[in-house]
């Protein structure tokens, strides 16, 4: 059994789980591929999503969950969704398929404009339950289930279900607001999406910012040539001493196995996978894992 926990209580803000995040974006590359990876580049719609007071319960909902599995791409798969009393926002169990059993709170039958949110961290669960994909811990799984449904194009959703006010505070998944900005950011700069648009909280449009702030950031970090005059002169002192990157950037010195010189490695900004390449100025370097082309200052 699975859980999407809508947690009471002050909300968690920030990237406190930013290596875990990363980590389960190459671990998607890794177990879908570059190619598998660029297939996802139809996000769910705000029109997809849509389920109002106008709608049969249990025929909208239907609807809804055919809309989330399709942007996920799991054709074959089924979801049946009914309604109780529970703590947890959505729970779905794990079978062999083709037909999924997902459980709703009895809270999406008035409040309906989150049932999609809910919907798509379950949905990841039975995609990632497919793949074979899972992390060792619970709270791993349930970070890469959410960075799942975010990068391939239905966790909008669960973003845009955060409301934090005087008298709401509300978010689902596992991410905090701002992680889910990070990672739709990273997924608008592969496909050239914008969600911005898409967002009708407005604390979830300024998170998103945030988050695509942090993300940005990736692409300006050395050795990449895009990085800025302090991040480089970091970078040439740590060089010249062979020490790690002390300002978040995770380049590291090695000794170049072939010859005299140096070779760094970094993570790529795209998929995090660690590059290694000689130190030897300027320079291009292609991701194995991604197939992204940096350049590079080295």
């Amino acid at each position: 059994m699975t859980e999407n926990g809508v947690p009471d209580g002050p909300i968690a803000h920030g990237f406190p789980h930013l290596a875990t995040v990363r980590a389960s974006i190459t671990a998607l590359f890794r177990r879908l591929s570059a190619d598998g990876i660029r297939a996802y580049g139809t996000s769910i719609t705000p029109a997809d999503a849509a389920f109002d007071a106008s709608d049969d319960l249990h025929l909208g909902a239907q609807r809804v969950a055919a809309a989330t599995v399709r942007a996920l791409r799991l054709p074959d798969a089924r979801m049946v969704v009914s309604f109780r009393a529970m703590e947890e926002a959505a729970t779905v169990e794990l079978t062999s398929g083709p037909e999924y059993s997902v459980e709703v709170n009895d809270r999406f039958r008035t409040h309906r404009r989150d049932l999609a949110a809910a919907l798509s961290h379950e949905v990841a669960h039975v995609l990632l339950h497919r793949l074979d994909l899972r992390f060792p811990g619970t709270a791993e799984n349930e970070i890469l289930t959410d960075t799942a449904a975010a990068y391939l194009g239905a966790g909008w959703l669960l973003l845009d279900a955060y409301r934090e006010d005087a008298l709401t505070h509300q978010r689902f998944g596992y991410l905090t607001p701002e992680e889910f900005g990070y990672v739709l950011a990273k997924r608008a700069a592969l496909f050239g999406e914008d969600p911005a648009t898409w967002f009708t909280s407005p604390q979830a449009y300024e998170a998103y910012v945030r988050g695509r702030a942090l993300a940005e950031r990736d692409h300006r970090r050395a050795p990449l040539a895009a990085a800025g005059p302090l991040a480089r002169r970091r970078y040439a002192k740590a060089r010249r001493t062979g020490a790690r990157a002390g300002d978040g950037s995770g380049y590291r010195f090695e000794p170049d196995g072939s010859g005299p010189g140096l070779r760094v490695s970094f993570p790529c900004p795209v998929c995090a996978q660690r590059l290694r390449v000689a130190v030897r100025g300027r320079l291009r370097a292609r991701c194995g894992l991604c197939r992204t082309v940096l350049d590079c200052l080295t």
